[in-house]
């Protein structure tokens, strides 16, 4: 069986480390664990990482956020994935921070990156795991806190979220959706 795993991001260096970058992040953090590493291709940089006789495509869209259906379609149609096998990591200010949330489908709660992914689609059907991110910013201020850096107190328990997410990953692939929802939401 194989899957599309999407990290939602900004490619260059003032985007690194960056909230809105997460996706890019626990991608990351997922290869470095499975000993893989990132090549640039068409539209993203990707890697392939089995689990347990699965095919994960990794992506890291070089399409920026905005544009990031560009990818998604692309590599979904390249790879010849089934939607239901299509898992997108993306940051969410609705969420407290390190909150994780896996959803089978959904809006794009204000999310350009998701909107653009949505219209690319044609469909909200997809899955999608939520990274909190907060929103302890000023009125106004939502761009420049998105962009933003961690705070010293979320660097130091941002690891272990992360690793919690790719925890996660693997158990959309391996269980399914479903089961991986019941044991992981609102934990």
């Amino acid at each position: 069986m194989k899957y599309l795993i999407v990290g939602l991001g900004n490619i260059g260096t003032e985007y690194q480390n960056t909230r809105h970058n997460i996706g890019f992040t626990v991608l990351d953090a997922f290869a470095k664990a499975s000993n893989a590493f990132f090549e640039d291709h068409r539209y993203g940089a990707t890697c392939e990482v089995r689990l347990k006789g699965h095919t994960l495509i990794l992506l890291k869209p070089s399409t920026y956020m905005n544009l990031s259906g560009m990818a998604v379609r692309y590599w979904i149609n390249k790879e010849k994935i089934a939607l239901e096998n299509l898992l997108v990591v993306v940051d969410d200010l609705a969420l407290p921070f390190g909150s994780l949330r896996l959803k089978p489908k959904g809006s794009d709660a204000g999310h350009n990156g998701l909107r653009n992914i949505q219209e690319l689609l044609g469909t909200n059907q997809y899955n999608r795991l939520r990274f909190g991110i907060g929103n302890d910013f000023p009125k106004g201020a939502q761009v420049d806190y998105v962009l933003g850096h961690w705070t010293e107190t979320e660097q130091q328990t941002l690891p272990a979220r992360v690793d919690v997410a790719v925890e996660i990953v693997k158990s959309f692939c391996l269980a399914g959706v479903q089961n991986t929802m019941n044991q992981y939401n609102n934990k």
